[in-house]
C-alpha cells in the first residue's frame, strides 16, 4: 500500500513538473503573498516556529501570485521535512524562518531553517527532476520551484543556514526573481536541463552524474514503476 501511495505522488508532481502553466505576469505584492503562504504553513505546523519578516512591505512586482505562492510553499514545506529528521534530543525546538527583501532589481525570499542541512557533495544535483536526499521525496520539488523562478527571470540558491546565522545548524535556500517579471535567458536555464534529463530518466536511462562527484551517493528517483524508498544522500550537517 505505501508503495501504491509513492507511486501515486511521483504520477501527480511529475504531472505538475511536465505540465506547468506559462506564469501569467501581473502587479502583486510579494509580501502579501508571501505572508498567506507562510500562514497556511504554520497552521498545518503548529509544533514548528514559522517566522516570517519583511524587509520592504508593500514590495511591489511583477510575478505569477499563484506561482511564486507554490514555490515558497514547497520550499517550506521541504524545510518541515527536513526538521522532522532531525533527532528530537538534537532538535530543540524547530524553526523556520521566511525573510523577504530586495537587491537591486530582484526579490529575494530566503528561507532558513534547522533542519537536517543539505549535502556538501554534488548539491547542484538536487535542482534535478528524481534527485532527493529523501526516502519518501519524488525529487520534483526543488525542479518545480527552479522552474517556476527561471520563469520569473531568476533562480534557486542552495546555501548553509551557518552562512545565514552564524553556528545554526540546517538549510538556508534562497529564492530570487526580476521585480519586472523577466523571463531568464535560454541559455544555461535549470528547466531546460531538467526537460532534458527528464526524458533519459522516462526512457530508463540513468542520469549520469559529474565525474568530479563520482563517488558522491546521490539517489536519482527511477519512474514511477521504479521508485523505491532508499536513500542515497547522506545529509552533512543541518537542513
Amino acid at each position: 500500500m505505501r508503495q501504491v501511495d509513492d507511486i501515486r505522488r511521483m504520477v501527480d508532481e511529475f504531472s505538475r513538473f511536465a505540465r506547468m502553466p506559462k506564469p501569467v505576469m501581473e502587479g502583486e505584492d510579494v509580501a502579501d503573498t508571501v505572508r498567506q503562504a507562510v500562514f497556511l504553513m504554520k497552521v498545518a505546523h503548529p509544533e514548528i516556529d514559522i517566522e516570517a519578516e519583511f524587509k520592504e512591505d508593500p514590495l511591489r512586482a511583477q510575478f505569477d501570485r499563484r506561482l511564486i505562492s507554490q514555490a515558497v510553499t514547497n520550499i517550506v514545506k521541504n524545510a518541515t521535512e527536513a526538521i522532522e529528521q532531525v533527532p528530537l534530543e538534537e532538535l530543540g525546538k524547530g524553526r523556520i524562518d521566511v525573510v523577504v527583501s530586495r537587491e537591486g532589481e530582484d526579490v529575494l525570499i530566503d528561507v532558513v531553517d534547522n533542519g537536517i542541512g543539505l549535502p556538501k557533495v554534488a548539491r547542484s544535483r538536487l535542482l534535478e527532476p528524481y534527485v532527493t536526499t529523501r526516502a519518501k521525496g519524488t525529487g520534483l520539488g526543488l525542479a518545480i520551484v527552479g522552474r517556476v523562478l527561471e520563469d520569473h527571470g531568476g533562480r534557486i540558491e542552495l546555501k548553509d543556514a551557518s552562512d545565514f546565522r552564524e553556528g545554526q545548524r540546517g538549510a538556508w535556500m534562497r529564492m530570487r526573481f526580476a521585480i519586472a517579471g523577466a523571463p531568464a535567458k535560454s541559455e544555461g536555464r535549470t528547466g531546460s536541463r531538467g526537460n532534458d534529463q527528464a526524458g533519459k530518466r522516462r526512457n530508463g536511462y540513468a542520469i549520469p552524474q559529474d565525474p568530479e562527484t563520482k563517488e558522491a551517493a546521490v539517489e536519482t528517483k527511477e519512474p514511477a514503476e521504479k521508485t523505491n524508498d532508499s536513500t542515497k544522500i547522506k545529509a552533512s550537517t543541518g537542513s
